[in-house]
């Protein structure tokens, strides 16, 4: 693949670091070029100089074969507008900005184009690092709208299947550990005693999910 990052601050010089030593083809654009001393000497990508929704500049950078493109710079602005570019003008099939308004990221959202609301989502990892009330969060999605979380199970559970605990709690089980090794569940799996079960939530649900997971009462599923 060939990507298109916009802004070489700590997170753009971190993905370029990261997709390059994948073996991608990497171009990097920062309107100061000071800001490339974070890139490290064995960095193989090439860097370009100026704004990001420039044209002249995205061509240097390869914007015309890109396979992907990401706006990472401090601006809300400058990343949404490069974005729509890359995504509306050049068709770059997968375009992903990082937006610090999180009222803003929902809108663009709606427009085709996925967003990385910084600020949302580092109160809600805050909040759940202060108070954990319990629950065993492995993963949250970017937006911050979808997280997998450990679901202790009843002993009730033991014997039955995957299927009755998804049509109990209205919930995917992504995965579970069996004798320390990690396998993904299907329906007709059977659940037994010292399993590890990891479900897919929103915040919404996963009061709802963990009360039917860990609770009494199962007899009939």
């Amino acid at each position: 693949m060939h990507v298109v990052i916009m802004g070489c601050g700590r997170l753009g010089s971190t993905l370029a670091h990261k997709l390059d030593a994948r073996g991608h083809s990497v171009a990097i654009i920062d309107q100061n070029a000071d800001a490339f001393r974070r890139l490290s000497g064995d960095f193989k990508g090439i860097t370009v100089t100026g704004i990001g929704f420039d044209r002249d500049v995205l061509t240097a950078a390869g914007i015309e074969r890109a396979d992907a493109f990401a706006a990472v710079s401090s601006g809300d602005n400058s990343n949404i507008i490069s974005a729509r570019l890359a995504r509306e003008t050049y068709g770059v099939p997968r375009v992903v900005a990082r937006i610090y308004d999180a009222r803003r990221a929902q809108v663009y959202e709606r427009l085709g184009i996925p967003t990385v609301a910084t600020i949302r989502w580092a109160a809600d990892r805050m909040v759940r690092h202060l108070v954990p009330e319990g629950t065993v969060e492995v993963f949250r999605d970017p937006t911050s709208a979808v997280s997998i979380v450990e679901a202790p199970l009843h002993r009730d559970w033991i014997g039955k299947s995957v299927k009755a605990l998804e049509e109990a709690t209205g919930a995917r089980v992504a995965y579970l550990m069996r004798f320390g090794i990690g396998s993904l569940a299907s329906p007709s799996m059977v659940l037994q005693d010292g399993d590890q079960v990891f479900v897919l939530v929103t915040d919404d649900t996963v009061g709802d999910v963990l009360k039917i997971a860990s609770g009494a009462g199962v007899g009939g599923h």
